[in-house]
């Protein structure tokens, strides 16, 4: 079944960047979230659930830890007390180049030997998860008509 391929994927590549990151203490989590800053720059911590698809009851905790590892720094933003803005420290600035090998061990793992290959399948995995969004609103609409029609 493809779910079950697309499961068991998903866990062995976490269980490798589990294994890679180990050795920095650092989870998978907070490194997609150190990976987002190191994109991005200084984002709101909203952009930053939005972008990991977290929720603030998962991101919350996951940014203290970092904050606590001296990794990033949380503040208000200038323009809108109300939004709070993490930026990477000088510490997550070097890690980056400390952790540049990952990104080309997982992509040995999954067999990618270039970076076009790497860039078809990020593409084929951005569809999968627009088709599956797509399911998943078809599918709440379809509920709500259903509830409607009681």
């Amino acid at each position: 079944m493809v779910c079950f391929s697309l499961y068991s994927a998903s866990r062995a590549t976490t269980r490798a960047y589990t294994s890679l990151l180990e050795p920095w203490s650092l989870s998978y989590p907070q490194y997609l979230a150190l990976v987002a800053l190191w994109l991005e720059g200084e984002q709101s911590v909203n952009a930053m659930g939005e972008a990991l698809e977290l929720d603030s009851g998962t991101l919350s905790p996951l940014l203290k830890r970092l904050e606590e590892k001296g990794l990033i720094e949380r503040h208000r933003s200038a323009r809108d007390q109300r939004v709070v803005m993490i930026s990477p420290t000088v510490r997550a600035q070097e890690l980056r180049a400390e952790l540049a090998h990952i990104p080309a061990a997982i992509a040995r793992g999954m067999g990618l030997p270039d970076i076009e290959s790497a860039l078809r399948l990020v593409d084929a995995l951005h569809r999968l998860t627009a088709g599956m969004d797509d399911v998943r609103d078809g599918a709440q609409v379809s509920a709500r008509q259903k509830e409607g029609s009681r």
